[in-house]
């Protein structure tokens, strides 16, 4: 007998009904044979380190801080410590999330079910060892890989691992992967691979990892960085030459200017920006107890246009109520008591349609279940047979009526009108054979009763599909149930439209997705055809979110741009979800909207200030080469400037409430207006600073022309601050014009000139600077306004 024979051989004495005792699971554990893969939900903390020290940002500040620092005076090497604050902030935003992502995912962990010395426990995933005999039910997750051993009916869905979406019915003895979930039934299996061993170590891993995956703004930023370095080397190239040869300047004073013209091109108050908005973001979110798995799904969900919501557990609470039981065909009403309490006892992971049931019919002691059919959302039925303790066996099914009755059946027209109250109704009927497993088991079944269950409404639902739309994001309500019935949950919560049968929508994709538009509600829909519903429906170019918290929603999920799932939803779904609302509160999710828009929108907004600066830094560089005159601007200059026009409003206006749906694009969006922007303040800024060097002349006469240049740069500059800060409110007036006061200020205080190299000499030159900054203002107005006509976002 072979290692691996023996070691087989071995689980399979020691795992029996019992499962293993605690002495073996101490022995196990010992020797390593655990579950012990850790699963972080964030990076590690020398991970974060790494990441937001080694950056391309930082590489390039970095290098021309160093170089400052040796050439020039400290006040012309501010720029540099917008390295400090990004990374620090990058670090701890990051850091700050990780606690608030680790705190939250230990309230969402999977806690399987193992059975030790004959007793069912919960156990920390972590705990299982190697031949736990561990329980499975209805959306339960299988987390490590194993053998089952029993099986009542068990279906698992192994999607996720084989891209098939039927479920497979699972018997003692057959192999059970980790990642897979169960879709009906119930049952148990040894643990035959744990740790590292087990797919799931990794399919967990990737799960709940806290991810920067595929963002728009984050790689748009990072491909503005990318050309702003290509364009770097030439410039600076250039900038050296000209400053040393043409004009023939000392070497510091020479790479001072040249790093002062360099310096400009790089964003750097973008990316800190950046950092800043998405800390805030991760911060306020995991404070409202909403687990965000993937970062980006914040701004994903931003851009979202279409959100599939499920109406069990999402706009309906879990628990329901029998209002109202109804015989048929004579059949006595006490005795379908007993049918239903027997019913509700042979399931032993009940639903929540099942759980009211038992809830309102105790079980009757001298029924005994024969064979049991647990529910499946696929069948829309489960059932029973049962010995009845007088010697009479019997088999019942209970499920959807539609399903169970033939068209026309006097019961349908019955259920129809309640269902157009918005009551779910179940339908018992005894089945004429007792092979419950027939796919023909429902063709000859007798009705025997209605049973009527209303569903309680969740508070919120409401105000929430009001904000959505407000919002101009459509709902659409996905549902197993009768589209009739969820109709009228759905107008009982304020939300119009047609009530489709999914069972009659068309299978071509294009087709369906028509057919969606058209309407509000689907009924009886499948668990794969929620799937090719949200392809569908991203195939008409829409952003598509879905929310759920059933098994039967996991593919749907997994599909859509953005799958949302409750903290009390199966394992299922919060597996596969980027953001679970783990308060459950559907209210929830529209203050994941709002701020993803906030950032979004907000980011996108200010990045238009940050690139104009870039395109003029470049366009005067490139002036400067070729007129081989001497550059205008110190680094401290240009950090006063970015600081008063773009920084400090940058970072307010980035705060403001913004609920515009984000919209793709990100780089295109911003340049079109940062580059007539840019070119403007350019060719303006060179044209006076040309005109300045003509007029002055003597001792003092390059910090008159850099003073006339930089006044003319910042009134531009203060101009496109005041279109970006449109539409304007008191505190955007405020913010405006504060910064005005500040510039002037530096202008006025004997200090402050001194210490930024900047004095007015004269009345005729800033005269003319403020003409020359009016001409390029009334040219920006003009060209902003051709660009919203010429190139439409």
């Amino acid at each position: 007998m072979t290692h691996i024979d023996a070691a087989d051989a071995r689980l399979r004495m020691s795992a029996g009904a019992g499962g293993l005792t605690r002495a073996e699971v101490a022995e196990r554990t010992a020797r390593g044979e655990v579950n012990d893969v850790p699963v972080r939900s964030s990076r590690s903390l020398g991970e974060i380190v790494r990441a937001n020290v080694f950056t391309r940002f930082n590489a390039i500040i970095g290098v021309l801080w160093l170089v400052m620092l040796f050439v020039a005076p400290i006040q012309d090497s501010f720029f540099g410590f917008v390295i400090l604050a990004n990374t620090g902030i990058g670090i701890l935003q990051e850091w700050r999330a990780k606690q608030t992502l680790d705190s939250l995912a230990v309230i969402g962990e999977v806690r399987p079910t193992v059975r030790r010395d004959g007793v069912s426990t919960e156990v920390r995933t972590s705990e299982i060892v190697l031949g736990d005999l561990i329980e499975i039910g209805p959306g339960d997750r299988v987390v490590v890989d194993g053998e089952c051993v029993e099986a009542d009916g068990l279906e698992i869905d192994e999607s996720l691992l084989t891209g098939e979406a039927d479920p497979v019915v699972k018997a003692p003895g057959d192999h059970v992967m980790s990642g897979s979930f169960v879709v009906a039934g119930g049952g148990a299996f040894r643990a035959t691979k744990v740790g590292r061993e087990a797919y799931a170590a990794q399919l967990a891993e990737e799960a709940s990892r806290f991810t920067l995956v595929h963002s728009e703004l984050r790689s748009g930023i990072s491909t503005i960085l990318k050309y702003v370095t290509w364009m770097m080397l030439p410039t600076a190239v250039g900038l050296v030459i000209s400053q040393l040869v043409a004009e023939r300047h000392a070497l510091k004073d020479s790479v001072a200017r040249t790093v002062g013209g360099i310096v400009p091109m790089v964003p750097e108050g973008l990316v800190l920006l950046t950092s800043v908005a998405f800390a805030i973001g991760v911060i306020r979110l995991g404070r409202k107890q909403c687990l965000v798995q993937e970062l980006p799904a914040i701004e994903g969900l931003a851009r979202v246009d279409t959100v599939c919501l499920d109406k069990t557990g999402t706009l309906t609470e879990g628990g329901m109520d029998v209002t109202e039981l109804r015989a048929l065909d004579g059949y006595d009403e006490d005795y379908v008591r007993r049918v239903l309490g027997a019913l509700g006892e042979s399931d032993p992971r009940p639903n929540a349609s099942l759980r009211a049931i038992i809830d309102a019919y105790p079980d009757s002691e001298e029924w005994r279940c024969v064979e049991s059919l647990p529910f499946s959302s696929v069948r829309k039925y489960s059932g029973a047979r049962f010995s009845e303790g007088d010697g009479e066996t019997s088999a019942w099914l209970l499920g959807a009526p539609d399903v169970l009755l033939p068209a026309g059946d006097p019961a349908l027209a019955e259920t129809e009108r309640l269902n157009e109250q918005g009551l779910r109704v179940l339908l018992l009927a005894r089945a004429a054979r007792d092979d419950l497993d027939a796919p023909d088991v429902t063709a000859e079944a007798s009705p025997a009763a209605l049973v009527v269950l209303e569903q309680r409404l969740r508070p919120d639902a409401a105000d929430t599909l009001r904000y959505f739309a407000d919002q101009d994001v459509r709902a659409k309500v996905i549902s197993g149930d009768n589209a009739v019935s969820v109709g009228a949950v759905a107008a009982k919560l304020g939300l119009d439209g047609t009530a489709v049968d999914a069972r009659r929508l068309p299978a071509e994709r294009q087709e369906m997705a028509h057919a969606l538009d058209g309407a509000t509600v689907f009924g009886r829909v499948t668990p794969q055809q929620k799937r090719e519903m949200v392809g569908a429906l991203q195939s008409n170019g829409h952003t598509v979110a879905m929310t759920g918290d059933g098994v039967n929603d996991v593919l749907a999920l997994k599909d859509a741009d953005i799958g949302v799932s409750m903290g009390s939803g199966s394992e299922a779904t919060r597996a596969v979800a980027q953001i679970v609302l783990l308060d459950n509160s559907f209210a929830t999710l529209p203050s994941v909207v709002a701020e993803g828009r906030r950032v979004i929108g907000n980011i996108t907004r200010v990045a238009s200030l940050f690139l104009v600066k870039t395109v003029y830094s470049v366009l005067l560089a490139v002036l400067v080469v070729c007129w081989g005159v001497q550059y205008p601007f110190l680094p401290r200059h240009l950090t006063l400037l970015s600081t008063l026009t773009i920084g400090v409003p940058a970072f307010f206006l980035a705060l403001a409430p913004n609920k515009e749906r984000a919209r793709p694009h990100f780089v295109r969006r911003v340049m079109r207006y940062a580059v007539p922007g840019g070119l403007v303040a350019g060719v303006a800024t060179f044209v006076m600073y040309l005109v300045a060097r003509h007029h002055y002349t003597g001792a003092g006469s390059l910090e008159a022309e850099t003073s006339a240049a930089t006044l003319t740069l910042f009134l531009i500059s203060m101009w496109v601050l005041a279109i970006i800060a449109r539409p304007y409110t008191w505190w955007r007036v405020a913010l405006v014009v504060s910064m005005g006061v500040a510039f002037v200020c530096v202008l006025v205080v004997p200090a402050l000139q001194t210490f930024f190299a900047l004095r007015l000499v004269g009345l005729t030159m800033p005269w003319t600077a403020v003409a020359v900054s009016a001409v390029a203002a009334v040219a920006l107005e003009f060209l902003w306004k051709w660009v919203d006509r010429r190139f439409p976002a």
